[in-house]
């Protein structure tokens, strides 16, 4: 078992920001599902536990569950759900990347679905044609995220192409707008919550593409935070003891004294009976004491 999750965790490790983020979302689906199949098969009502995971709508209720600023974001309702977040996540994210990097990506992601979130809270308490809804709504879906990730790549840059069936080639920026329209026209539809929190991602995202080109990176900040965090659970590499082998001093005299003693006995050998009469180990020791 602990061979798998190794191998889980360096296949994880080997893969790009962008597929990260799919697999996270995938595992948290799945996870959160199976969760709620296990409950029910016991009679639990699983709609609490589930509910864990999505933002509320009540700033009282928000207070006490921080989290889902940031779970909601991971979190899906159904398998379409899912699947087109996913797939608009791995389209615009592969264009993302061609002009910002992996951590700009990621910074993008969790800005812009804490935006859709802010604006999404701020809509349902301040206008009262949501007064009547604010207790009961629930924000989940990674859709703020990926908007956000398709108008940074739209407004940086214009231009860009893709090409789409039926379509041909169309400039990636009209593909954002025509999805900003259809938000804008669905604010006061039965999800209007999700609605305006892709509003809020893709303001997000529009505000990071226009500062970039104005040479400030609105996701710096939270990278820089990010890294402080991961090097918190970082192995540290051992440390390299090493001893002091030095001999104390009198150690020291003491043997100095006795090779003395053995050098001065090779060289009254060395008067008595001459060079060639010495050992090869003395003379490989006179060698190294003339040195």
């Amino acid at each position: 078992m602990a061979t798998i999750f190794n191998n889980l965790g360096r296949f994880f490790r080997q893969k790009d920001i962008l597929t990260r983020l799919i697999i996270i979302n995938v595992l948290v689906f799945a996870l959160v599902r199976l969760t709620g199949v296990f409950l029910t098969l016991f009679k639990i009502d699983a709609t609490a536990f589930m509910a864990c995971f999505q933002l509320p709508g009540s700033l009282l209720s928000l207070a006490k569950e921080p989290w889902t600023l940031i779970t909601y974001m991971f979190s899906h309702h159904g398998l379409l759900h899912i699947l087109f977040n996913m797939l608009w996540l791995y389209w615009f994210g592969k264009i993302f990347l061609i002009f910002f990097n992996t951590k700009q990506l990621l910074g993008t992601y969790l800005l812009g679905g804490i935006a859709g979130a802010c604006l999404f809270l701020l809509s349902f308490n301040i206008f009262p044609y949501f007064e009547d809804a604010v207790e009961s709504s629930r924000l989940l879906g990674a859709s703020a995220a990926v908007m956000a990730i398709v108008f940074a790549a739209s407004f940086y840059k214009k231009d860009f192409r893709i090409s789409l069936l039926f379509l041909g080639n169309i400039k990636i920026y009209y593909v954002a707008l025509v999805s900003l329209a259809l938000d804008l026209l669905a604010i006061t539809s039965e999800n209007a919550g999700g609605h305006i929190a892709h509003i809020g991602g893709a303001l997000f995202g529009i505000c990071y593409a226009l500062a970039y080109r104005r040479g400030t990176d609105l996701t710096k900040y939270l990278n820089k935070f990010l890294d402080k965090c991961v090097n918190l659970f970082k192995r540290k590499p051992k440390m390299k003891v090493t001893f002091n082998r030095r001999a104390s001093d009198y150690q020291y005299n003491d043997r100095k004294k006795q090779e003395n003693e053995a050098i001065d006995q090779i060289l009254d050998k060395i008067k008595k009976s001459g060079y060639n009469s010495l050992s090869k180990d003395e003379k490989k020791r006179l060698f190294d004491a003339s040195k």
